[in-house]
């Protein structure tokens, strides 16, 4: 199984603000210390350091507080302040071991008020991020939110940590929570989100979660890779039978996938061979349009089967009067079902639909979820999207027909028609 591309964590960390440090009032700059004394060569090399760290000297900056390290004795003060200063240095310097150093220093000094020491709280846990220590930067969002926090963006953060810890059951189990509420407040999941959630379950080669996962990501984030994904695993699923394979290749054709010679040329043929002439017509006209067919080697191959498609459309049409009587006459429904599906497919909507409603009213169909999956593609192409998601809804074939069912109410939940 594929994995997916994650989105860009550059736009994650860009959203809670990426080893920010709060704002510091009373460390940076031309300062009076006046909460608590400090010794005149610790406070001069503070000075120092604000100076030059205005002056974006930051290396500087660093080098001078250093000098306060070899003095000891120091106050909690003392060492609280040399820390909010080296804090602020080292983030504008990119120095992220120092970063750490220092934040859990002023975390550990508790000294700040609630909601600022809940950024640095933060602030930390994005530096253990980008130290690539995971599991750190997991305790630390998980403080986060003990402690209070309350950044939505957050949730993704721990997600995405989770996930890069390899802890694969907890991802899965934190997206869970979030799809669970989402659905509930009616909002939309991030597709990050959705994304961890399927690579969480590909590690675990848990397929139908990863299924699952992958039909969220096409209901709020339709994407091409995303369906060519979806319909490429289809056909290896238990149970899966080849007789859906025309079903298929219409929603495949519906969504631009048949592309090739042999794609067009094989879906022609099965159109025909189930008896649909007008269908086989219009998927070889596309194969032209496409300059899949009509070229190469094989051209002349190409026009045998427009031709034969042609001459069985006509012989569909003379046909006509007997092929209705049959069905009529037929005591199951399968008849009615497949001429209705043929009208349908030449453009006569109405009489297609009316021939389909009395082929399921007769009943006694041989594959019940087939004829409804074959009405709700029907009735979507007639252009009457509720009663095709309505019937479409009803499908439950274990053997890929109510998953085709489901392809196809997203296709046209997405397509507009």
């Amino acid at each position: 199984m594929k994995q997916l591309r994650l989105s860009r964590l550059a736009v994650l960390l860009a959203a809670i603000g990426f080893c920010a440090v709060p704002e510091l009032t009373n460390i940076a700059g031309n300062v009076v210390y006046a909460q608590e004394a400090m010794r005149p060569e610790i406070g001069k090399a503070v000075q120092a350091a604000g100076d030059l760290f205005k002056a974006k000297k930051y290396k500087e900056a660093l080098a001078k507080l250093h000098d306060t390290d070899s003095v000891s004795g120091k106050t909690m003060n003392e060492s609280f302040t040399i820390e909010r200063m080296r804090a602020a240095i080292a983030s504008a310097a990119g120095d992220n071991d120092t970063v750490i150093r220092s934040y859990e220093t002023i975390i550990a000094a508790n000294k700040l008020p609630a909601g600022e020491q809940i950024k640095y709280i933060q602030g930390l846990a994005s530096a253990y991020y980008k130290a690539g220590n995971y599991a750190k930067t997991v305790q630390w969002v998980t403080r986060y939110f003990s402690d209070g926090g309350n950044d939505p963006a957050m949730r993704l953060f721990l997600i995405q940590s989770l996930y890069m810890s390899g802890d694969y059951a907890r991802t899965m189990k934190e997206v869970k929570a979030d799809l669970a509420s989402e659905e509930k407040s009616g909002r939309t999941p991030s597709e990050t989100s959705l994304q961890l959630y399927a690579n969480a379950a590909l590690k675990q080669n848990d397929k139908a979660t990863y299924v699952a996962a992958i039909e969220k990501l096409l209901v709020f984030y339709p994407k091409k890779d995303y369906w060519l994904d979806l319909l490429g695993r289809i056909q290896s699923k238990p149970g899966y039978s080849e007789r859906l394979s025309l079903d298929l290749d219409r929603l495949k054709l519906a969504l631009g996938q048949i592309t090739r010679t042999g794609d067009f040329m094989e879906m022609s043929q099965l159109s025909l061979q189930a008896g649909y002439p007008a269908e086989a017509i219009k998927i070889i006209d596309q194969g032209y349009k496409a300059g899949a067919l009509g070229t190469g080697t094989d051209a002349a191959r190409h026009q045998r089967l427009r031709d034969l498609a042609n001459k069985n459309l006509a012989e569909s049409k003379a046909n006509a009067a007997a092929n209705e009587a049959e069905a009529n006459q037929s005591k199951d429904g399968n008849a009615s079902v497949t001429l209705g599906y043929a009208y349908v497919t030449a453009g006569q909507f109405d009489k297609g639909l009316s021939l389909i409603d009395q082929g399921m009213t007769k009943g006694s169909l041989k594959r019940p979820d087939d004829a409804k999956l074959l009405q709700g593609i029907s009735l979507l192409q007639a252009g009457k999207k509720a009663n095709a998601i309505k019937v479409l809804k009803t499908v439950q074939g274990t053997d890929g027909t109510a998953d085709l069912a489901r392809y196809w109410i997203i296709y046209a939940n997405q397509s507009g028609k």
